[in-house]
């Protein structure tokens, strides 16, 4: 590959949104780098995030409820499935308060361990 091709293809993907399991950063509740999708732990949303990063429609639709109960295990400290997020308790925190708003957007109630960790 030529320098020239290399150079094109450098800035072709800079200008491509980064993707982990087809989702965008915004749909995870850990981003500790929106460059590397190896942070983004968490996932929340469906891949119809994109349309609500459009302004097309509310990101109150497009919470995915089972992976937002399972991210909330994984915040507690007994963790989901006995393992908790490797994350900073800074991180643990400002992720809870996320999922929290998630629910009081929705008019879901807040789980209880959430509630928990914010206090």
């Amino acid at each position: 590959m030529s320098d020239t091709q290399k150079d094109s293809r450098d800035k072709t993907e800079v200008g491509l949104s980064r993707l982990k399991e087809g989702l965008p950063h915004q749909a995870y509740a850990i981003v500790s780098d929106s460059e590397y999708p190896e942070t983004w732990k968490l996932p929340h949303h469906t891949k119809a995030i994109a349309k609500a990063i459009r302004g097309k429609i509310g990101h109150y639709r497009t919470t995915d409820w089972e992976h937002l109960s399972a991210a909330v295990a994984a915040l507690s400290r007994g963790g989901f499935e006995g393992k908790r997020v490797e994350a900073t308790e800074q991180q643990i925190l400002d992720a809870a308060r996320h999922l929290m708003r998630h629910c009081q957007d929705n008019g879901k109630p807040v789980p209880d361990t959430l509630a928990v960790l914010v206090e």
